[in-house]
């Protein structure tokens, strides 16, 4: 049988509030592409332990740019996801990528002091949809530290967008166990936007 065609798109990678450290999915993640001769662009947003919403827009958008429209995929986490939603109602002459992961989204009503200038995202179904091909949400049924709502309470329904629930995977980070994902290595590697927990 012949081996599935892997996907050879560059992808980018968001971080959340505080960033990812070394034994996160999102590095792990980036080490496999880079390993496999993938593009990865991983910046270090702009203090993440106090970001601003402008200031990571401008990495966000800097990080994109010279990308090909629809020729890349962005895969987010966290405070990450939100960013993303800000940078879709205004994504002004960035380039267009093919797919989009909303990893672990914070709820729309948390309260911590350091990232209330990204809360709530908006949440435009039409601007979503015009920022990517497609965009998928994939959160834990059980993120009550960050999201006790649900993901797909909070963001999958309002967006209407293809929400896959992880059982027992919490904010899906280093502490819920999520250091190496496979499942997110496999959905960087299908041309499909479904994501396969």
């Amino acid at each position: 049988m012949p081996r599935r065609p892997t996907r050879r798109v560059p992808t980018v990678i968001l971080h959340g509030w505080q960033g990812s450290d070394a034994q996160h999915w999102q590095s792990w993640l980036a080490e496999e592409l880079r390993a496999s001769e993938r593009e990865v662009r991983y910046p270090m947003l702009p203090e993440p332990g106090r970001p601003q919403l402008r200031a990571w827009l401008d990495a966000l958008r800097g990080t994109m740019r010279d990308l090909p429209d629809d020729g890349f995929d962005v895969v987010t986490h966290s405070l990450g996801a939100l960013l993303w939603l800000h940078h879709a109602i205004d994504p002004g002459t960035s380039p267009r990528p093919a797919r989009v992961a909303l990893v672990a989204p914070v709820s729309p009503s948390l309260s911590i002091a350091e990232i209330t200038e990204f809360l709530p995202a908006p949440l435009d179904i039409d601007a979503v949809r015009r920022a990517a091909d497609g965009t998928v949400l994939v959160a834990g049924d059980d993120d009550l530290a960050y999201c006790p709502e649900g993901a797909a309470e909070a963001y999958g329904r309002p967006l209407k967008m293809p929400t896959t629930v992880v059982p027992g995977g919490g904010h899906l980070n280093v502490a819920a166990g999520f250091g190496p994902w496979p499942a997110m290595l496999d959905w960087c590697g299908r041309d499909n936007l479904a994501f396969i927990a």
